[in-house]
């Protein structure tokens, strides 16, 4: 949408009619004349390309001057929201970034297959705000809660393996977790929890951080991801890339006791299809109402008129120098 930031400028436009009646007006009026017996000869001349482009000097000031008025009243292009009341739920998503996401049983990683399933998820709660927590040997805020969902998908995409210090903190990604939205108004908070090891970096219990969710209202929702038994983990050496089947190690009896402990359910999720039951348990959860803020971002567009205004008078300065020059 198309703004301005000082609109009564405009009104100046309705000098450009007057000025091309003047000019008409004054065409005639300062017609050259030169007499002659008869202008029989003149008739079969041809007509150059200067009696075409005569008014074009003119054209090119008026357009100038019509740039610098729009100019003077600012045109911003506006993108905005309006403040609204919608019905979800708020939600953190907290993602295991440790190196162990690099294990190929999920396609083509552990991780890259997450990233997949939580934007599918992202784009399924249109009304929801949703935070992004991620942990491998300490955690941090990727991003908070928000309604505004392509940009939470952004961050998502942007994280990867090797972002933070190796190992695996579930206890300190929940807490995390739980910072983000404890303060939360909605009658529904949510934490989803996926990991694909044990918990042995951070000085929070995964138990500890579930009896502080369940103090706050939180209910979780914990996924062990990975296959049963072994996974191809890729090992780089000096012959390049090579892989290793490699024991998978989930502390599934720590994410069932948080999920029982806040009144959530654990998933064992073996392939992306697997995840699918969180969307069914999520989904029954009672909504409740929240508040968009309204969000304006204007861009100026006043510098292209601005353009436009120097290009015209260049052109009108050269033509009325070089080939007008001669022409009244």
């Amino acid at each position: 949408m198309i703004t301005f930031a000082n609109p009564w400028y405009l009104l100046l436009l309705l000098i450009i009619p007057a000025i091309i009646a003047y000019y008409v007006y004054n065409r005639k009026k300062l017609t050259a004349e030169i007499k002659f017996s008869s202008i029989d000869v003149f008739k079969s001349m041809p007509k150059t390309y200067k009696h075409y482009l005569r008014h074009l000097p003119f054209a090119l000031h008026l357009i100038a001057l019509t740039a610098l008025i729009i100019a003077i009243a600012r045109p911003q292009k506006t993108d905005s929201w309006s403040n609204q009341t919608t019905e979800g739920i708020d939600i953190v998503m907290a993602v295991d970034i440790s190196s162990s996401m690099l294990a190929e049983d999920l396609k083509p990683n552990r991780l890259i297959a997450a990233k997949k399933v939580a934007t599918e998820f992202i784009t399924s709660r249109p009304n929801d705000n949703i935070g992004l927590v991620v942990f491998a040997g300490e955690s941090f805020t990727q991003c908070p809660l928000t309604i505004n969902h392509s940009e939470l998908i952004n961050l998502l995409n942007g994280i990867e393996s090797g972002m933070i210090e190796d190992g695996t903190a579930i206890g300190s990604g929940l807490a995390t977790s739980v910072n983000r939205i404890k303060d939360s108004k909605a009658k529904s908070k949510v934490v989803i929890l996926l990991t694909d090891g044990s918990n042995n970096r951070g000085q929070i219990a995964p138990i500890t951080a579930g009896e502080i969710a369940k103090s706050f209202g939180i209910r979780v929702y914990t996924i062990g991801v990975g296959s049963r038994g072994t996974a191809p983990y890729p090992f780089q050496t000096p012959y390049g890339v090579q892989y290793q089947d490699v024991e998978v190690d989930i502390d599934e009896e720590s994410l069932k006791d948080i999920a029982e402990i806040t009144g959530g359910t654990y998933f064992r999720a073996t392939d992306t299809k697997s995840l699918s039951a969180i969307y069914q348990e999520i989904d029954q959860l009672e909504k409740t109402k929240i508040q968009v803020k309204e969000y304006n971002k204007k861009e100026e567009l006043y510098h292209w008129f601005v353009l436009a205004l120097v290009v015209c008078l260049i052109g009108e300065i050269t033509l009325r120098n070089t080939v007008f020059k001669s022409i009244p």
